[in-house]
């Protein structure tokens, strides 16, 4: 599938953040994300599937991508538009198979080896990181850097769309795109406040940093 892949790709944390997944969603893309990805490590699939949905009519008001990770089951259910997984989880072929060619599939690496086999793949891009250092995973993968992310621009060349997570912030986030991504993953930079609608601002104030424009 051809998409646009935009410069920030949020990814929610319930944890992290209090509220849903549908409520998450809609401060996010109130601030003006328009990709989001839905990451759920705890909830049974039933109760999953059941916040998907709800998330789902949420950026169908906003006219926004609606990603699930790990979980091509639930997505394909509820009607999501791609799916993420990563090394440990079904192989994108496998998750290709299932969603057909009309969704999208985002796949994980954290190397250069990794990066240029996923680019091989029938995914739509790759991640890649974590780029530094990172709370949002128990066990996360060794760090990469910015140099991490140049070594992978340069194996994957400029056809593969590229997403850099881990440990991003909003004052990091250019100098990660300047290193050759094409889209910055955040989730803690955005989701860690106590006030939902500060949400929303982080999301406005990093888009504006990220096109240049100060005025917003």
């Amino acid at each position: 599938m051809k998409f646009e892949l935009p410069q920030l790709y949020p990814i929610t944390d319930r944890r992290l953040s209090g509220l849903t997944h549908a409520e998450q969603v809609a401060r996010l893309c109130e601030g003006g994300a328009r990709l989001v990805q839905l990451r759920e490590k705890r909830l049974p699939a039933r109760e999953f599937y059941a916040e998907v949905v709800e998330a789902l009519k949420v950026a169908r008001l906003f006219g926004a991508t609606l990603i699930v990770n790990d979980r091509a089951d639930v997505a394909l259910a509820a009607g999501a538009d791609g799916v993420h997984v990563g090394q440990d989880d079904v192989p994108p072929e496998a998750v290709r198979a299932l969603l057909g060619e009309g969704k999208i599939v985002g796949f994980s690496t954290h190397g250069v080896g990794q990066a240029v086999a996923a680019s091989t793949l029938p995914v739509d891009y790759v991640a890649i990181g974590p780029v530094f250092g990172t709370s949002s995973k128990e066990n996360p993968d060794p760090v990469v850097g910015l140099e991490g992310v140049r070594g992978v621009r340069a194996a994957v060349g400029d056809a593969v769309k590229l997403v850099a997570i881990g440990g991003i912030t909003s004052e990091t986030a250019p100098s990660v795109l300047e290193a050759g991504a094409d889209s910055v993953a955040l989730i803690g930079a955005l989701l860690d406040t106590p006030d939902r609608f500060e949400i929303t601002r982080r999301t406005r104030t990093l888009l504006a940093r990220l096109s240049g424009d100060a005025q917003i």
